[in-house]
């Protein structure tokens, strides 16, 4: 387990089911001098765009297998569990952006000129 000071790696991640995730992880700088490569805003936007849209996707996959639970259609309650499990974990994530994202904004209209 590395040190709270130690630099974690992320370009080691496996078995990543976020695009956004991928995305940073072959773009990840090797050391902190690195850490800004002069990426703009809209590439940013664009990415938090793609992580909503696979939200919803998880999301309405979740209400699909709650659906056919519901009416006797499955009888498989696993689909269920990890449905529900990836439409949170996803819901969770997304939510934890959006509230840093509007940190940083207030921070900015906070900024004097």
């Amino acid at each position: 387990m590395p040190m709270v000071s130690d630099a974690i790696d992320i370009t080691q991640l496996r078995n990543i089911s976020s695009n956004a995730v991928r995305k940073v992880a072959k773009q990840a700088p090797t050391n902190s001098i690195d850490a800004y490569n002069g990426n703009n805003f809209s590439d940013l936007l664009g990415t938090a765009m793609d992580n909503l849209s696979v939200t919803n996707g998880y999301l309405s996959d979740m209400e699909d297998e709650e659906i056919k639970w519901s009416l006797g259609e499955s009888k498989n309650t696993h689909d269920l569990t990890i449905a529900i499990q990836k439409a949170s974990t996803a819901l969770q994530y997304t939510v934890a952006v959006r509230d840093r994202v509007l940190e940083a904004y207030k921070e900015l209209m906070n900024m004097q000129i």
